[in-house]
């Protein structure tokens, strides 16, 4: 059964206006990730829009699935913004959360105001966070006292330590016991699901799309053009200099891109 998603909702400081006139702007978050991932967004985006920062399923505070499903997906995020009475918004969506947002503008078109979609195309990848996945099922939860503890069995998988402190933030401790918000098992045992890209030239997508790239990242690349014109034909692309954290390395210009397509300048 779908499930409504956890959220915060942000809007204008000394904001005269009512909430329900303001433009809304939805931001989903990538793999293991969660709603915080993308506030540098959220903090730019709220002098002027009211944002909606949820945490996609399995993920964050949301509810846990049994497996992983784009159409769920992409469907619960439908349901949540239904259930807050809102029937148009942009939506921006980093990594996993752009293939979720991609997949909201299949199902429903008529919802969506603005796409912006940040490094990730509309293909299949291949197999890429085996060490992640390893290093975080090493993690013996039942015995770690400190994300110290847990961190140094991760390196043994994860050396970078931006990765480690990632991942860590989604590490949490209630009545001494130590859990991960994310649903590791549904992510791990179904990540050739979430790789995959199953609408894969079925469906098109006719109203105008934002890709922002990161120049130094492989998740987008050249051999994807024709992939992203077929689906995406009013697709628009930026280049910034930057890895898939682009939002995070260049926060100023990826801020002023978002902007910019967003009001329409």
């Amino acid at each position: 059964m779908l499930k409504t998603l956890h959220y915060l909702e942000y809007v204008p400081p000394n904001n005269s206006l009512e909430i329900s006139s303001l433009p809304v702007v939805v931001l989903l978050h990538g793999l293991f990730g969660s709603s915080d991932n993308l506030s540098v967004i959220r903090r730019h985006l709220q002098t002027q829009f009211r944002v909606i920062n949820m945490d996609l399923p399995d993920h964050g505070q949301s509810p846990h699935s049994l497996h992983f499903s784009f159409e769920d997906y992409a469907q619960q995020v439908i349901l949540t913004l239904s259930k807050m009475n809102i029937g148009k918004a942009s939506i921006i969506g980093h990594s996993l959360g752009g293939k979720v947002a991609m997949w909201i503008a299949f199902q429903q078109a008529a919802l969506i105001q603005k796409l912006i979609i940040l490094d990730i195309a509309p293909v299949a990848y291949q197999h890429r966070h085996q060490n992640v996945i390893d290093g975080l099922t090493a993690v013996p939860l039942s015995d770690i006292r400190s994300r110290k503890e847990a961190q140094q069995f991760m390196a043994k998988f994860i050396a970078d330590a931006g990765t480690q402190a990632f991942l860590l933030k989604s590490l949490y401790e209630q009545n001494g016991k130590w859990n991960w918000r994310f649903n590791l098992h549904v992510l791990s045992r179904d990540y050739e699901r979430l790789i995959d890209w199953p609408l894969n030239k079925q469906v098109i997508y006719n109203n105008e799309t934002l890709f922002i790239k990161g120049e130094n990242s492989d998740y987008i690349l050249s051999d994807y053009q024709g992939e992203i014109r077929a689906q995406f034909p009013q697709a628009k692309a930026k280049l910034v200099k930057a890895g898939h954290w682009l939002h995070a390395e260049k926060p100023l210009l990826v801020n002023t891109l978002i902007t910019k397509h967003l009001l329409g300048t």
